[in-house]
């Protein structure tokens, strides 16, 4: 038995109903402090608007769009649902002098925080369309302003391999799905901000996997190194 004195009187409750209380504060103490810094500042509208098919280069380095061939990677149901999530979705086919092909996926959402943005990563849009995702992996890849955090996988669907390299932004931060992205998420979160940010992809088809992923390397650091400082940050964070 315990006693609790509330200054005016005393209550004698058993250890049963201090641990009630105790539990009762921090619940209602936790619904305070979520209600004091509920993010309502969405930091898109305080940022130069950005529109991918102005600022994402259709020429660089070896590289330029192939107008001849737009290789769709989702079909017109899966793009319907990211049409609802992304406010852009930019899609481009790129080829070089050696007529070796890259595929870039970019969607750009104004708001981070929310848990839909989720639809859009590879691991769901490909097994989606029927997919099989394999050799998943975590690496850090060079960029013209350091290192990034990025995810490969393999895509495999009949006669189609197809080697995948990806990242996310939150705010000016590079990511990825998973701790990373919460963490990214709490720290606009605690300055009242509600961030946005990018889901970055590249891949290739029909070539070997060491090929295709020093191709993806060198056409990602070409790309962002033809971009303006600002646009940079936007697309690969600081």
């Amino acid at each position: 038995m315990k006693t609790i004195s509330t200054g005016f009187f005393i209550i004698r409750v058993g250890s049963e109903d201090v641990r009630k209380i105790l539990v009762g504060a921090a619940m209602l103490m936790a619904a305070l402090i979520a209600l004091a810094m509920t993010p309502d500042k969405n930091l898109a509208e305080s940022r130069n608007y950005i529109d991918l098919e102005q600022v994402i280069p259709k020429e660089f380095g070896d590289w330029k769009i192939d107008e001849a061939l737009r290789v769709a990677v989702v079909n017109p149901e899966v793009q319907a649902k990211i049409d609802a999530i992304y406010s852009q979705n930019l899609m481009r086919t790129y080829i070089n002098s050696r007529k070796q092909r890259i595929m870039l996926s970019i969607a750009y959402g104004g708001n981070q925080l929310s848990e839909k943005m989720q639809v859009h990563r590879p691991e769901y849009c490909y097994k989606s369309q029927g997919f099989n995702l394999s050799r998943v992996e975590e690496r850090e890849l060079m960029t013209p302003s350091g290192k990034i955090p990025v995810r490969r996988m393999i895509a495999v669907q009949g006669r189609r391999f197809e080697p995948i390299t990806y990242w996310i932004t939150v705010g000016e931060v590079a990511t990825l799905p998973g701790f990373g992205r919460k963490l990214a998420q709490i720290s606009y979160g605690l300055t009242g901000k509600v961030p946005d940010g990018m889901l970055v992809r590249v891949s290739t088809i029909g070539l070997p996997l060491d090929e295709a992923y020093r191709l993806e390397d060198g056409f990602i650091y070409k790309m962002l190194e033809s971009m303006p400082s600002a646009i940079r940050v936007r697309v690969a964070g600081t």
